[in-house]
């Protein structure tokens, strides 16, 4: 309690944040799988069309890169779905929130490097410009600024408290919970 009387935490035991911890990382990771999959989905195509056989040899090594790179991104953002499906009922849930948290992040990670390598691919083949490397810098920055330093930024900013600095959280046992 602050000083108003106001509560400044949760009072919620290890298994209720564990399911509420869930929730949310499942409704997150909704985001993320429809637009790995969607961007898949199209990256499987380019290889059945016309076109292709006529890239130049680096923009197939660039094209096989990226397949692979969504391959995974996928893999790694509906690993926390089949791990809910294979734990369930077992009693461990604060242990597959900071799991399937983990396939998360590794999923963003992933999905980040299969949009950077479809950027330049796409750019390659519809400009063949210098400019190519700039722009797809740029984009990969705004990535970043959007996907991991703004909410570093804000976690750091906005967790300050002592009671921020000693309650755990399940997802992220080396952080203090929110």
């Amino acid at each position: 309690m602050t000083q108003e009387g106001r509560r400044t935490g949760r009072d919620e035991t290890e298994e209720e944040r564990a399911d509420r911890m869930w929730v949310e990382l499942i409704q997150e990771v909704r985001v993320a799988q429809t637009g790995v999959q969607i961007l898949f989905g199209f990256l499987l195509t380019v290889v059945f069309q016309p076109k292709y056989a006529t890239l130049a040899h680096l923009d197939q090594v660039i094209y096989i890169v990226t397949v692979v790179l969504g391959a995974c991104a996928t893999g790694a953002l509906i690993g926390p779905v089949s791990l809910h499906r294979l734990v369930a009922g077992r009693r461990v849930k604060p242990q597959a929130v900071r799991l399937a948290s983990r396939m998360t992040l590794v999923g963003l990670l992933l999905l980040l490097a299969t949009m950077t390598s479809s950027l330049v691919l796409i750019l390659r083949v519809a400009t063949h410009d210098p400019y190519v490397p700039w722009l797809v810098a740029g984009v990969f920055i705004w990535y970043l600024v959007c996907w991991y330093g703004l909410p570093l930024w804000a976690r750091r900013k906005h967790t300050s408290g002592p009671h921020e600095a000693t309650a755990r959280r399940p997802d992220r046992p080396d952080e203090p919970h929110e």
